[in-house]
């Protein structure tokens, strides 16, 4: 036991030595916490948050702006939710609905609020974005030229109803273009548009522009505007400007992608004639 203790024992000196290390340990600990602490704060920048903080709020706003936006449609294919959200009562809705299941059609917003009964404010707010066909537009003109005085000697021939005779006092159209017009026309059961004219192999602009003057579309053909994500194949190839082919590739495209959304799609489709999708338009609609 002597012998164990003699190697343990400490002086004096030994033990402050030891004590005076234990101090500077701690010491050096202290020091350590207090002057790097263990994760380091991130610094804030006022002016970036606040920077973000400003563009988050400008697209909220343009968000606003965006759910208020009435983007133009044909107020013949309103449903019922559309109405809704255009501000008509239950009762509008009805009586719009109700009309257009008995096969009708409104070609102007005064129709629109006659039928419908919406308030003037109403109807000032939403027609601006009413789109009708265009033939509706030039028969709307028709009748208002037609209540008012014109000189005797205009005599404007109906498009529809004239024959090949008729056609030939138009400068550059002789016998072969008049047959070709009304050929075509016949073909397609009546012009819906002057535009379509363009179809018309051998007929120039300049032509057309005097077709024009003489003569306009008083009567038209009664054709009912299809619903592009609703029609069937067989309706489809029935429409002027397509073919069984094409109606057969619109419908496996439609399928394909659960609908179409825009006319600008159709130009995906193979062999569809998008050169036509003006006139094509006065048959089709997308809801």
């Amino acid at each position: 036991m002597k012998f164990l203790r003699s190697h343990f024992a400490l002086s004096k000196g030994q033990q402050n030595g030891i004590f005076v290390l234990v101090l500077l340990i701690i010491g050096f600990q202290i020091f350590l916490f207090l002057n790097f602490p263990s994760e380091a704060q991130p610094m804030i920048d006022q002016s970036r948050i606040d920077k973000f903080q400003k563009k988050l709020d400008s697209l909220n706003q343009n968000s606003i702006k965006r759910k208020d936006t009435i983007y133009p449609f044909n107020p013949n294919y309103i449903s019922d939710f559309k109405g809704y959200q255009l501000g008509m009562s239950i009762e509008e809705i009805d009586r719009l609905l109700a009309y257009r299941a008995s096969g009708k059609w409104m070609n102007s917003a005064e129709d629109f609020q006659k039928i419908t009964g919406i308030s003037d404010s109403l109807l000032l707010k939403i027609s601006p974005s009413f789109r009708f066909p265009e033939w509706t537009q030039k028969l709307n003109s028709v009748k208002i030229q037609s209540t008012t005085s014109a000189p005797a000697e205009i005599n404007i021939l109906d498009l529809n109803s004239v024959n090949a005779e008729d056609l030939k006092v138009v400068n550059g159209i002789g016998e072969v273009l008049s047959q070709r017009i009304i050929k075509y026309r016949n073909s397609i059961g009546g012009f819906l548009s002057l535009i379509q004219l363009k179809d018309v192999y051998g007929l120039t602009p300049e032509v057309v522009e005097r077709i024009d003057q003489k003569f306009d579309l008083l009567s038209r053909p009664d054709v009912t505007i299809k619903n592009l994500n609703l029609i069937n194949e067989e309706e489809l190839a029935e429409i002027p400007y397509f073919n069984s082919k094409i109606a057969k590739e619109i419908i496996t495209y439609r399928k394909l992608h659960e609908g179409i959304s825009s006319f600008e799609e159709l130009a995906k489709i193979n062999a569809f004639p998008y050169d036509k999708i003006d006139r094509i338009k006065l048959y089709l609609a997308i809801e």
